[in-house]
């Protein structure tokens, strides 16, 4: 392309998508994520961005996704997704940052520079998804990307308003069509249809009800659930509240980012007690589950618990298939708790891998794996097969005994039921419930699985986050150089104590995780590590105070 065509690229941003803010701001674990406002410009890029990845891939398909996740309704923001349904690769992190940050004076030549530096064909076509959340700002947002998208000659195809992992699902099938049909429809066709092949396998037996109570976090999740509910007759009874009618807002008090966070149930709803219940987040990539036992208190079973249960009944399956040459492994993060790690290990016999936060990191770590489980705590999550696996299992659903079958036809119900492209909210549940009515299991069986060390996040606002340095999957501080001492000494003195810190991927926050044998000494031992923090790495605002 010549120099000349690139002129357009100047034109839409000084007449349409000027930057307005000097504000510095990063590509992340989760893209680009800020206040709505100080976004537009940046969204235009990053359609700029997402036609050089595609003639880079060949011209394959990538997304473009306008979410802030479970953030509240001010902040939006965006990220890309690769080919294969992927996050965006690493590598094009910086130079998406870069291309971001540039005055509206250097956006024509720096987007030439980066033309050359990643070698891309301007002569090929490209294509772009592009996908938006229900954010009053998303629909302007959206329209930015598509005039980036233009002005570099690539086509853009618009979703509307669909979850996170319905993008991804789509950019997956366009780029492979042996996955299934890019469309919202042929997404529920898939996943929905295994559910529905899988229930008419198992039927509902023992402890486990039908009906489900869903917290659709006043976003898109739930109303995607809305539309499913209708075709699942007897199946699954949900009950969905918080679907952002009577002045619900999104993500507020609500939510699985909420629940997880605050340890306490959504408003929305009447809870009775043992009633089961899951909460979505804003864009529908994460769930957690709980319930309130008998004497009113919140029992939250998190992405480890979700992890541990289809860990455990894939594992069975393996078994009745009789395959022994199939590794399975579950990755998980520093934030899982303890006591995950060690039922996971000593009672499933299954090996773990710790990566660091982000979910790129999980999904990465999972390839490894010819069945890799992954779960973030805070229920972002899925399961990725191998294509060994699949074969596997296919012969055997064709050419086994009876009883293997048996086991390997579920298997691949289960294999269709999961979007193996990120964490995925209506496929995860999909997959606990049909778990939960294949072992006739309620809320209280599945808790009872393994003990959780009682523990708590919180979070200390810093002067620069990049003061902050960790390694070992970030279970261990480097910088400053005295606090890591401070929190092993800090820890040494409560049983089953464990805490680490990190900085936050998208603001000027160090994250603080802490668990201990009780509730008061992780809640203590979280305190002391947030005021070591404050003082060692430069805290703004009141010093964090520890509970009496």
């Amino acid at each position: 392309m010549p120099p000349s065509s690139l002129r357009v690229v100047y034109a839409f941003a000084r007449e349409m998508h000027p930057k307005t803010s000097d504000v510095f701001i990063q590509y992340g674990t989760a893209g680009f994520r800020t206040k709505a406002n100080l976004l537009e410009h940046v969204v235009y890029r990053m359609g700029l961005l997402a036609v050089l990845r595609s003639r880079v891939k060949n011209g394959r398909t990538i997304g473009m996704m306008i979410t802030a996740s479970h953030n509240l309704e001010p902040d939006n923001g965006v990220k890309l997704i690769d080919p294969d349904g992927e996050m965006l690769e690493q590598s094009w992190e910086e130079i998406a940052t870069r291309l971001a940050n540039v005055s509206d004076n250097d956006l024509e030549s720096t987007t030439g520079e980066i033309i050359k530096e990643v070698n891309a064909d301007m002569s090929l076509k490209a294509s772009v998804f592009i996908g938006m959340d229900t954010r009053y700002t998303s629909p302007r947002l959206a329209a930015a990307a598509v005039h980036g998208v233009i002005a570099l000659k690539g086509t853009p195809k618009e979703f509307g308003i669909v979850t996170t992992p319905i993008l991804h699902y789509c950019v997956k099938c366009r780029n492979d069509n042996t996955y299934g049909t890019p469309t919202e429809e042929g997404y529920y066709e898939k996943i929905v249809g295994a559910f529905k092949s899988i229930r008419q396998k198992i039927p509902v037996a023992g402890n486990y009800n039908t009906r489900l109570y869903v917290d659709g976090a006043n976003g898109v999740g739930g109303k995607k659930l809305n539309i499913i509910r209708k075709t699942l007759g007897d199946e699954l009874d949900l009950v969905l509240f918080n679907l952002g009618g009577n002045g619900g807002k999104l993500n507020l008090n609500c939510g699985a980012d909420f629940v997880k966070m605050s340890q306490k149930p959504p408003v929305g709803v009447e809870h009775v007690p043992f009633q089961r219940v899951a909460s979505l987040d804003g864009d529908g990539d994460r769930i957690v589950y709980y319930y309130l036992d008998d004497k009113n208190e919140m029992q939250l079973l998190d992405g480890d618990r979700i992890a541990t249960l289809l860990a455990g009944y894939i594992a069975e399956l393996l078994k009745g298939c009789d395959v022994t040459h199939l590794r399975m492994g579950l990755v998980q993060t520093a934030y899982a708790n303890g006591a995950s790690t060690q039922y996971i290990t000593q009672d499933l016999k299954v090996p773990v891998t710790c990566v660091k936060t982000g979910v790129k990191h999980l999904h990465h770590a999972a390839l490894s794996y010819d069945i890799g489980v992954y779960f973030e705590a805070n229920g972002h999550g899925t399961v990725v097969y191998s294509d060994l696996t699949k074969s596997t299992v296919s012969r055997i659903a064709q050419e086994g005994d009876a009883e293997q079958r048996k086991s390997a036809q579920l298997l691949l119900d289960l294999i269709d039921m999961t979007n193996e492209t990120v964490g995925d909210a209506i496929s995860d549940l999909f997959l606990v419930e049909s778990v939960l009515c294949a072992r006739g299991h309620d809320v209280t069986q599945w808790m009872q699985t393994y003990r959780d060390l009682p523990c708590r996040q919180l979070k200390v606002t810093v002067e620069n986050r990049n003061a902050i340095s960790t390694t070992d999957a970030e279970r261990n501080c480097t910088a400053p150089e005295s606090l890591q001492c401070k929190i092993d000494e800090l820890v040494s003195k409560y049983e089953s104590g464990r805490s680490f810190v990190r900085p936050s991927g998208t603001e000027d926050i160090v994250r603080v995780y802490a668990e201990a044998d009780t509730q008061q000494n992780a809640d203590r031992l979280a305190a002391e590590v947030s005021q070591a923090v404050y003082d060692l790495a430069g805290g703004v605002g009141d010093r964090p105070t520890v509970p009496a």
